[in-house]
């Protein structure tokens, strides 16, 4: 989220993209255009391209190594990228920073909500996973402020705005080093002993883990008397749910319309009439937003189930699309700029709707792949999943300021039709997995109205809250 904001300093681009800096400056026909730029949208959206292709090595390099030294090397790969963007000198040492950036992503993305996930008492686990999504919203928070602050710096703000990124990195290297490895990661390699250990620990002493532990010896004796690889597994008749699961939602995802407009959001605040610094403001308005909504999910989630959120979440957003295409199309036209009341009018919409985006797929995205998954195509269901939703990202972010271009408020529209269909899947595909162990997963959709054709119950444990 640093390049985004980056990406609209004066001294970036003059340094980098001095084109399209010129470009800008003499720009006065259409206002939905002024922005659409395919060399820069092509550079920083190459991170996604890169996230994809980690995710998909990181989902085959965790089964032998595990989650922490993944955890590990993206942290590492994330750290050694940012440092080389600081110190880019040409757009070369640019795109190799972003290409180890892209892979730090993969990996980590792929590992951390599966840690998470084995790691976290069923009880609580909706909330538990619900902080990786929170302290993304977090870190892009920070990374606006950052912008915010940095923009005012001539000629070299940008290589400390880029630079900074180095500090989670770091941090997270730090932590990975000192955490244990998921009791079923090591069961997996064969660590029995440690692999009680680290239950035991992360439990607590003198908490009776061995029904548990017996759960994930049987869930992971199941996966060796099936010994075949997980990507192949995934694609049998009886595993049919869970990849339909990892397609829809990265994809459904991607249609919320939240990426593209979190990713560019000080470019379409500046083009509905704020000036830059109000832009950037505006983009640090939406992080405080996206927290608000994840912290409410993760009270929520455990409590009322996922599937409330889903449809509190699908009908709010609808709401903020339709009133956002109306507004745009009303007020916004060619060679104008929008009164300052209607822009504010469109902050508060964008700001509804992330909160909203936040409180339901935001959240649940990471939330429900992370732990519908048997332990046999875990890392193979992650992995398809995360690699898709980096690969949908980069076809957004190379799309949306070229769809803005032509279809115009119709834009809004376009995400809002699907929110529609989105919703009502979750609503009549998704099974309510709240409070159910990772184990006896499989019960839920053994008893799932569609997916009981699929899925049989006679190999799952029992289901117990």
């Amino acid at each position: 989220m640093l390049l985004s904001g980056v990406s609209e300093m004066e001294s970036f681009l003059e340094k980098f993209f001095p084109g399209l800096l010129k470009g800008t400056a003499h720009a006065s026909k259409d206002v939905y255009c002024i922005y659409n730029s395919q060399a820069l949208t092509a550079f920083t959206s190459s991170l996604y391209a890169f996230g994809m292709i980690g995710t998909l090595v990181a989902s085959r390099v965790t089964r032998r190594t595990g989650r922490q030294a993944v955890m590990l090397i993206g942290g590492s790969m994330f750290l050694v990228g940012a440092l080389v963007n600081a110190a880019a000198v040409n757009i070369a040492m640019l795109i190799i920073g972003r290409m180890l950036l892209g892979l730090g992503l993969g990996f980590s993305g792929q590992a951390t909500p599966v840690y998470l996930a084995e790691m976290s008492p069923p009880r609580w686990r909706g909330g538990f996973i619900s902080g990786f999504p929170l302290f993304i919203s977090v870190g892009y928070l920070i990374a606006n402020l950052i912008n915010y602050g940095t923009s005012r710096i001539p000629v070299w703000g940008w290589r400390l705005s880029l630079g900074l990124a180095a500090f989670p990195a770091a941090v997270m290297v730090a932590g990975a080093a000192f955490i244990p490895d998921t009791p079923s990661s090591l069961v997996l390699r064969g660590k029995h002993d440690l692999a009680r250990a680290a239950l035991q620990r992360v439990r607590g002493k003198g908490v009776d883990v061995d029904a548990e532990f017996n759960d994930i010896l049987a869930a992971v004796e199941h996966d060796r008397r099936n010994d075949e690889g997980a990507f192949r597994r995934i694609l049998r008749r009886e595993y049919r749910p869970y990849l339909v699961m990892a397609i829809a939602f990265p994809v459904f995802l991607n249609l919320t319309g939240v990426a593209v407009t979190a990713f560019f959001s000080p470019i379409l605040f500046r083009t509905v009439g704020f000036e830059s610094d109000a832009a950037l403001m505006g983009a640090v308005i939406l992080g405080l937003m996206n927290i608000f909504g994840i912290v409410g999910s993760g009270f929520a989630m455990d409590r009322y189930g996922r599937r409330l959120l889903f449809m509190i979440g699908g009908a709010l957003m609808f709401t903020c699309q339709v009133a956002m295409a109306s507004i745009v199309g009303s007020q916004l036209g060619h060679g104008s700029k929008m009164a300052k009341g209607y822009a504010v009018t469109v902050l508060v919409m964008t700001c509804a709707f992330s909160a909203s985006f936040s409180w339901s797929w935001g959240a649940l995205y990471w939330a429900i792949p992370g732990e519908i998954y048997p332990v046999e195509v875990r890392s193979a269901g992650q992995g398809v999943a995360v690699a898709l939703n980096l690969g949908l990202n980069f076809v957004q972010a190379q799309c949306f300021l070229a769809m803005l271009c032509c279809f115009k408020y119709g834009t809004f529209l376009f995400y809002a039709s699907w929110l529609v269909v989105m919703t009502a899947f979750a609503v009549a595909f998704v099974p309510e997995t709240k409070g159910v162990p990772l184990e006896s997963m499989g019960h839920v959709f053994a008893r799932h109205w569609y997916w009981g054709r699929f899925v049989k119950d006679h190999k799952f444990g029992d289901v117990s809250t």
